[in-house]
């Protein structure tokens, strides 16, 4: 077994000063996103999404950002799996991007209610014919017999809309977390990283800097 004690990694590529973050942290992030996009790093949009229960056992996973603007970041997923469950009963979510490519990581916090039907109708019908099925065929987060019984589901499905197009199962559809922190990281030598943390104060974005 690899002694993974001794692994270690020296960040060099950046630094991050306040005089260079946008007073806004959604346009900040929006630069930075655009960098990993144009940077080609695989699945820039990749982050992992932090819920918690009422018994205040956290749980997180690996979704895709769908949208993001003034009203805040959007994603897609059942509202019956895991997650689905537990912003029905907490609605606050933490976020995290990585970008080990630029050596950079972004944190979001804020409240989480779901998208307008208009919205999760739209990005529903704007999926591949496959992943529309995929939404109907799968019992996210449920315990499963075998992979045939999923994917006898996905062939009963095809045949259901054998003939039509899928329409968004009620149960699926889009969640919007509307922010009240950002942080941005970005790695430097000898763990002595640059942090910087955008907080919500009234209708003002306030910004300091955090020891690594």
């Amino acid at each position: 077994m690899s002694d993974i004690a001794s692994i270690r990694k020296e960040y060099r590529l950046a630094r991050l000063e306040y005089d260079s973050l946008d007073t806004s942290p959604l346009n900040q992030f929006r630069f930075w996103l655009n960098h990993a996009i144009r940077a080609q790093i695989a699945e820039p949009t990749a982050m992992t999404l932090a819920t918690a229960g009422a018994d205040g056992r956290p749980s997180a996973r690996i979704v895709l950002l769908k949208d993001m603007n003034a009203d805040g970041l959007t994603f897609f997923g059942n509202y019956e799996s895991k997650k689905g469950l537990q912003l029905e009963t907490n609605p606050y979510a933490a976020l995290v991007f990585f970008w080990p490519e630029l050596e950079r990581q972004v944190r979001i916090e804020g409240k989480v209610a779901r998208s307008s039907e208009r919205i999760s109708d739209e990005y529903f019908n704007a999926r591949p014919e496959g992943s529309k099925i995929g939404s109907w065929a799968s019992p996210q987060s449920q315990r499963i017999p075998s992979r045939e019984y999923l994917e006898n589901l996905q062939r009963d499905y095809m045949l259901l809309f054998y003939r039509r197009k899928p329409e968004r199962p009620e149960n699926w559809g889009g969640y919007r977390l509307v922010p009240h922190l950002y942080e941005f990281w970005q790695g430097r030598e000898n763990r002595l990283h640059d942090r910087f943390e955008y907080t919500l104060n009234g209708n003002m974005w306030e910004i300091h800097r955090l020891a690594p």
